[in-house]
């Protein structure tokens, strides 16, 4: 794509007619380890578009910091690219915030959103912050070290923590990051909040609330939910990774959130469409 780079993008068809759902994957994943026990589900009832983050996977590369709103603008200049002019973000744990980017940044294109396992702001305390403040140091320190010292930095940090239940095909797509932009992507996650204008938001909205969730707290997850009006909960007895070990709930639980949100998008379209003519 002029100006941004190759985007690999994994797209199911959906049947004819049927609203497009845009997926957003979180940190340290890609669209494949986040969303592959989802895409068939999806695909029955939605065209899916998909794709990996910069410096994620197979994401773009850049030079410069890595920053959620510019992962935002990247999703609207590929569906835009593709001819889809209005779809509905879902966005999980890093992938709630760049959703929530999208819908401020690009409100024409986002017909809805479904936000999951996820947050208006992911550091509260002060030893939160200061968590997230060390790993954009690692990554300054992984632009200017050799590529030797960078790979201990992120072999420390996270590929030493994958369990052997991983499947080949899930180490290697860790093994395709940029880790110093992975690490950059860990400290612009620290420092977003939507706190200020999340109330703002005009869209139908789901927010799939993990009960067990230990790394976005459950009470984040429903302050992000009383934060928007007229959202609505959709609730999985499973923890942070539910997509992947707990599939059987979750999957149901995202399809019922996606077709409701566009269920209530169709009926606002309508409304509209009333009131002009």
């Amino acid at each position: 794509m002029a100006g941004r780079g190759t985007f690999f993008v994994r797209q199911l068809p959906g049947p004819p007619g049927a609203p497009t759902v845009v997926l957003l994957h979180g940190w340290t994943a890609t669209a494949d380890l986040n969303f592959f026990t989802c895409y068939q589900a999806l695909g029955e009832h939605f065209g899916v578009v998909a794709f990996d983050h910069r410096g994620h996977g197979r994401g773009i590369r850049s030079l410069r910091p890595f920053r959620l709103s510019d992962c935002a603008d990247d999703v609207a200049a590929v569906t835009a690219a593709m001819g889809i002019d209005r779809f509905i973000a879902v966005g999980y744990s890093m992938g709630g915030p760049v959703a929530q980017l999208l819908w401020r940044r690009h409100r024409a294109r986002i017909s809805g959103l479904v936000l999951c396992a996820t947050a208006s702001y992911f550091a509260g305390t002060r030893q939160q912050h200061l968590s997230f403040l060390g790993l954009t140091g690692l990554a300054g320190l992984a632009r200017v070290t050799p590529p030797v010292a960078r790979s201990w930095l992120t072999e420390q940090f996270y590929r030493q923590r994958r369990t052997s239940q991983w499947e080949p095909w899930a180490i290697a797509e860790t093994e395709g990051h940029d880790w110093r932009m992975v690490l950059e992507a860990g400290g612009a996650l620290g420092r977003f909040s939507s706190s200020d204008w999340i109330g703002e938001i005009d869209v139908p909205t789901s927010v799939v609330i993990t009960r067990r969730d230990g790394v976005v707290p459950v009470r984040r997850q429903v302050k992000l939910l009383e934060g928007i009006p007229q959202a609505r909960a959709v609730r999985v007895d499973g923890d942070h990774t539910a997509v992947i070990n707990d599939a059987r709930r979750f999957v149901p639980a995202l399809v019922a959130a996606c077709t409701d949100v566009a269920r209530r998008a169709r009926r606002a379209g309508r409304g509209a469409e009333r009131a002009a003519g």
